[in-house]
């Protein structure tokens, strides 16, 4: 469903005019993550993703992660910083194995870091992480050359192809962007 934002005059809910003008919602921008199938093996063996929000202008993506014990994410350098809050099961930074994130651990990356994700074998449970990611990963091969790059674009056309070929149907996520000429083709 596409919501049109026009900016209007705010009120309060008692009709006063309030000082500033707001994008006028009919709707909350929200989705339930119990009702988003989880896309498997998207990002390698074990790697499984449900997209909440992914913005390809703004490069935000931000994903529910489940990790099955032993897997992993090759080195890579953040373009932008990440929020991760751990739900359940444990993982650490091969460069910081002594830093183990557990369920209720907030960790902050700022933009520019680099690290290994990896997820102990001896994990009796998959581990759940939410990731709020701005920007890119740039991704590394063990001899330091370039692998891929993964942003919210690439993460859209997983989700696109991943969810037709595993046969889970639309996936339902927040879509950002929609960047049109004001007076070509869009709203004016």
């Amino acid at each position: 469903m596409s919501m049109k934002l026009v900016p209007t005059p705010a009120f309060t809910s008692t009709g006063a005019a309030l000082p500033f003008v707001a994008l006028a919602q009919s709707h909350l921008l929200t989705v339930n993550a119990n009702e988003i199938p989880v896309i498997k093996d998207a990002l390698g063996p074990g790697v499984h993703f449900q997209p909440l929000r992914l913005d390809m202008e703004l490069g935000i993506w931000v994903l529910l992660a489940t990790f099955s014990p032993g897997a992993f994410i090759p080195l890579h350098y953040h373009t932008g910083s990440v929020d991760a809050y751990t739900l359940s099961g444990c993982w650490h930074y091969a460069e910081y194995a002594d830093q183990p994130q557990t369920a209720g651990c907030y960790l902050y990356e700022p933009g520019a870091s680099v690290h290994t994700l990896k997820v102990p074998k001896e994990n009796t449970e998959d581990t759940v992480v939410l990731f709020i990611v701005k920007g890119s990963n740039v991704n590394f091969n063990d001899d330091g050359t370039y692998h891929s790059m993964l942003d919210a674009s690439l993460i859209r056309h997983l989700t696109d192809t991943l969810s037709v070929a595993q046969g889970l149907g639309p996936i339902p996520f927040i879509a950002g962007g929609g960047a049109v000429h004001s007076i070509k083709g869009g709203d004016h």
